[in-house]
């Protein structure tokens, strides 16, 4: 019998297919994203610089236009001068003698019984009787802000003022920066009816001395109210709320 051939069953190999690799779509991406930062980045910095411009040019047009107006000028350097102290005569009515803070001596009250204002008579060697005449009672009546004080000895002390400063006019204002101004003035002396009389160039204080119009000059009110305006300068910084004051470092 003729042998039956085995027919031999050839398995398939099976080929196992590669995945494939992700690599490059990988390094695509990362390129992609790369590309986009890069195209971004000069963005950001635009925008950066925008700020930075814009904040600069604000900085400087809201300091362009924070300026010191020369009416502000005016009002503040009208304040500042109007706080400063006054210029002022103290005497004493009653008994007065000679102490350390009273001269009765000194030609003030020489002065002032010239002006009407008082009337003295000597006592002892070195003291005085000084009463207030009824003139002088209402040309003190008639001034502002007269201080009026009753000594342990009985008699009464009073601090008059002669004179206040006023603005004449404001010369130049120039901004040192924003917010920062130099102000050029000129002011002079306001006397009151009684500082008028401590005028130094007057007939009155020309009466005296050399020695006691000195005297009166250094210790007693006397000055040239009359004189030409005074020139003057005054650094103002503006605060927080918009108003200036006097700057101090």
């Amino acid at each position: 019998m003729p042998t039956e051939t085995e027919s031999k069953v050839t398995e398939p190999k099976l080929h196992l297919a590669t995945p494939p690799s992700t690599e490059p779509e990988l390094f695509a991406a990362e390129v992609a994203m790369e590309g986009k930062s890069l195209n971004f980045f000069p963005i950001i910095l635009i925008l950066g610089l925008m700020v930075v411009v814009g904040g600069t040019i604000f900085y400087f047009v809201k300091g362009a236009r924070d300026v010191l107006t020369v009416p502000v000028a005016t009002t503040t350097v009208s304040q500042i001068l109007g706080s400063q102290p006054a210029a002022t005569i103290h005497f004493t009515t009653g008994a007065v003698v000679s102490s350390v803070n009273e001269k009765p001596l000194d030609p003030h009250y020489k002065l002032l019984s010239k002006g009407g204002v008082v009337v003295t008579k000597p006592k002892g060697g070195n003291g005085l009787i000084v009463n207030l005449t009824p003139s002088g009672e209402k040309l003190l009546g008639d001034i502002s802000n007269v201080q009026k004080s009753k000594n342990a000895d009985g008699t009464t002390a009073y601090l008059v003022p002669l004179a206040v400063r006023k603005l004449v006019s404001i010369d130049k204002v120039t901004m040192i920066k924003p917010h920062l101004a130099q102000v050029d003035y000129s002011w002079k002396w306001a006397p009151n009816r009684l500082g008028q009389e401590f005028e130094a160039s007057g007939s009155l204080v020309q009466s005296f001395n050399t020695w006691d119009r000195a005297t009166l000059i250094k210790s007693y009110g006397v000055d040239f109210y009359g004189a030409a305006p005074a020139k003057a300068s005054v650094v103002l910084i503006e605060g927080d709320n918009g108003t200036w004051k006097p700057y101090t470092e």
